[in-house]
């Protein structure tokens, strides 16, 4: 089946029109989740002040669903504070991109799982910088 037949215009967009795409360097909040092996790899990056996502950049080897995933979770987590973070949720995702084949909802997993995991990177070296260790550049 062509993608134009299987996606809605919002996916098509967001993976034709990808927002967000690149890399935020130095910062403590980034995890890569995926498996190459399977073909689907999604890389996210915050940048977080003051509690706040004020930056979100994404990278994707992946299917349609998958880009269009990255790129709707840094716009949805932008100026997240990080009690919403916290609540992200697949769903969130597959809600704003109008929906997903069933098929693909992994897609949107990783997005979640990509965001939990860059959080708790940035909380663990949040907690080294407040028990006396160097800040992450």
């Amino acid at each position: 089946m062509a993608v134009a037949g299987r996606y809605n215009e919002v996916v098509l967009d967001h993976y034709r029109n990808p927002r967000n795409v690149g890399e935020i360097l130095g910062s403590p909040a980034v995890a890569q989740v995926g498996d190459p092996a399977s073909g689907d790899v999604l890389k996210i990056g915050l940048r977080i002040e003051n509690g706040r996502v004020i930056e979100a950049r994404f990278k994707s080897f992946g299917c349609t669903a998958a880009i269009a995933a990255g790129s709707m979770t840094t716009i949805l987590i932008q100026g997240m504070d990080l009690a919403a973070l916290d609540r992200f949720s697949n769903q969130d995702v597959v809600a704003a991109l109008g929906g997903l084949p069933e098929s693909k909802l992994h897609c949107s997993v990783l997005a979640e799982q990509a965001i939990r995991e860059a959080l708790r990177r940035y909380r663990e070296a949040s907690a080294s910088v407040a028990a006396g260790g160097a800040p992450c550049r």
